[in-house]
């Protein structure tokens, strides 16, 4: 093999790699491996046009085949920058640059029927660029301009590393179309441009990996954590309800059938919200916490809830207001000859406060700090409501007095 064909080897091993790669990749989303799998073979089909293109500058003279073959490679190279920026952004259409990209291969097409718009090769196989002959690398910088602005403000936003690997694509891009301009590679087949879009596919995917994969592992961690808490949450109501019910069935069965219908509404109304990882109408919420208290009055009527939530249009994690109410019962109030926790919402200025107070024994809140069972629910809260809507608990307690908590939910888009 003549050593300006040997660079093909490397080149198209990468390639076959990258597809091979691609095909094996879980963390991808089909979408996102149909745009790869097009890609590569765009790539592969430049990499052919290269060499056929050196073959036909170098060794056999036809001038309108090679004309056929410089439409089609200027015609690919925007089109592969058009779908790096489908990749880094994801979910939009583009219009402007599908639309640059047809005028691109409009203006390049045109060299198959007419002389000196974009370019043309004369009789004796010599390249001449005509007045438009330089569309691509216009439409091209445009594209790649866009690129190293989106990546930037994302690398910005995210402060993540890898965001710079999408900009050194774009710098090598630039690099190349330069050195293709100037210092044409005359010892190898192919062109310093189609060499970096090879090297830039694969960073590309390698930065698509790393993107998902840490997208996944934070989705699994999240799920994981709230899966967690739910479970160390709903038993406590189930079997406080479940004992309610049983000993009442020996002592007032009525009381039991009203309980179990109740204790019925509640499983139907609000089943979905126990495994919810999205934000629910605070409404949603406190119709879960009053069935909850109509049940837990049954058992203590030494205790009392009262409500005061003018303020209802807003969000929250669910099992947010319950587990609080919970506790105040469980650990507090029930121990009070007139036990009373009160329930307010109200509308501060960047967001809005749910509060849970009640006359109960209190307790140092450091403990809640602790690995301990007594106030595990209020971490569990604690936690939902600062990764789910980057919101905060408060406590204030003070023994032989009560406990006031305050849950804190900004404003939300």
């Amino acid at each position: 093999m003549k050593s300006e064909f040997a660079i093909l080897i490397p080149v198209l091993l990468q390639i076959i790699g990258l597809g091979i790669s691609v095909s094996m990749d879980q963390y991808m989303t089909k979408r996102h491996k149909k745009i790869m799998f097009f890609i590569i073979f765009m790539v592969f089909s430049l990499i052919i046009h290269n060499v056929a293109e050196y073959l036909l500058a170098k060794r056999i003279v036809m001038p309108y085949v090679r004309t056929i073959v410089s439409v089609y490679g200027y015609c690919v190279h925007p089109l592969i920058i058009l779908l790096f920026i489908c990749i880094v952004c994801d979910r939009q259409r583009y219009i402007l640059f599908k639309i640059l990209v047809g005028i691109n291969a409009a203006v390049y097409l045109a060299a198959l029927f007419t002389d000196k718009i974009s370019f043309y090769i004369s009789d004796d196989n010599v390249f001449l660029r005509g007045p438009l002959g330089y569309t691509c690398h216009y439409v091209s910088m445009v594209m790649l301009t866009f690129l190293m602005y989106v990546t930037l403000k994302e690398c910005i936003r995210t402060r993540k590393k890898e965001s710079l690997i999408p900009i050194f694509n774009v710098l090598i891009i630039v690099g190349s179309l330069f050195s293709d301009e100037f210092f044409e590679p005359d010892l190898f087949c192919l062109s310093y441009l189609t060499i970096a879009v090879v090297s830039s596919t694969l960073f590309f995917y390698i930065w698509l990996h790393m993107c998902f994969v840490r997208e996944r592992e934070q989705a699994l961690m999240t799920e994981q954590r709230i899966q967690i808490m739910m479970s160390q949450i709903q038993p406590h109501f189930l079997y406080n309800t479940l004992s309610t019910i049983q000993a009442l069935c020996h002592i007032d069965p009525k009381k039991a059938a009203v309980v179990t219908e109740r204790f019925g509404t509640y499983l139907r109304q609000n089943l979905d919200s126990l495994s919810q990882t999205e934000l629910i109408p605070v409404a949603k919420e406190l119709e879960h916490t009053k069935i909850y208290a109509e049940i837990e009055k049954v058992r203590f009527d030494n205790i009392s809830v009262e409500y005061d939530t003018p303020e209802m249009n807003f969000m929250i994690p669910a099992l947010s207001i319950q587990p609080l109410v919970e506790n105040a019962i469980r650990h507090g109030v029930r121990i009070r000859d007139n036990g009373i926790v009160k329930i307010s919402t109200a509308k501060v200025s960047n967001g809005y406060d749910i509060t849970v107070e009640d006359n109960g024994k209190g307790f140092n809140a450091s403990v809640t700090e602790q690995a301990d069972n007594t106030h595990i629910g209020l971490r569990n809260v604690r936690e939902r409501i600062e990764k789910m809507c980057g919101g905060t608990l408060h406590i204030e307690s003070t023994e032989n007095v009560g406990t006031k908590i305050t849950l804190h939910i900004p404003n939300q888009k």
